[in-house]
């Protein structure tokens, strides 16, 4: 399977991506934000960090990069297209997803591990998945998911609501909203579900021993359901 992650300047998940597509079996390239055609791919990926120093708006100059209308090209083609925090960003301020990320309701930076529970499960992300609660990391100070009233009842409607934040018993509540997210969405799809945006950071708990695999669980998935 074939993966390429993008490169804005800002980011600073790129590299852990790349690690852990390459673990998990994936032929990764890099791919810088000023280049202008994708290769063939069944994956792209946006990654966490700061593009752009989060000037503007958090996401808001990395969509208007040169690389982003092949990627508008190739998620709207159908192609599995996955942003992780200010992946996320991104895919709200291209309007590849609905809604927005804000400031985190108390305006801290929140860096923990956090436990979300797999809400949608019919795509090629979660489908099959072994567990149905992982604990991964956030890192960051825009993540709370805010849309208008319309749209959410479209997202509800077309079931994109992706992964809810929880507590370790999967209780969704407020005590386990880490950033004040609308009913604690930690991560949406586009209403065909080839797009993914989500808050937490699958790539940086793929090893046991330094953090925790539960990163690995979503990577392995992911494969299996492209073979």
């Amino acid at each position: 399977m074939n993966s390429s992650v993008i490169i804005f300047p800002g980011s600073n998940c790129d590299r852990d991506m790349d690690v852990a597509l390459k673990k998990f079996g994936f032929k990764n390239k890099m791919i810088w934000h000023n280049d202008s055609e994708l290769p063939k791919n069944d994956l792209v990926v946006l990654p966490g960090g700061f593009s752009y120093g989060d000037y503007l708006r958090c996401g808001s100059m990395a969509s208007k990069s040169k690389i982003i209308n092949s990627v508008i090209k190739f998620a709207k083609s159908g192609g599995l297209l996955l942003g992780i925090c200010n992946g996320f960003q991104i895919l709200t301020e291209t309007e590849l997803l609905p809604g927005a990320l804000l400031r985190n309701k108390y305006s801290q930076f929140i860096c923990r591990n956090v436990f979300i529970k797999i809400n949608e499960s019919e795509n090629n992300y979660f489908k099959n998945i072994n567990k149905n609660i992982l604990e991964l990391h956030i890192a960051h100070n825009e993540g709370n998911f805010f849309c208008s009233t319309d749209q959410m009842k479209r997202i509800n409607d077309n079931n994109q609501i992706a992964a809810l934040y929880c507590n370790k018993d999967g209780e969704v509540n407020e005590k386990s909203n880490p950033n004040g997210a609308m009913n604690n969405i930690a991560g949406i799809f586009n209403k065909e579900k080839n797009i993914l945006g989500m808050m937490p950071h699958p790539e940086r708990m793929i090893d046991k021993y330094l953090s925790g695999d539960d990163g690995s669980i979503f990577f392995q998935n992911l494969l299996s359901n492209l073979k």
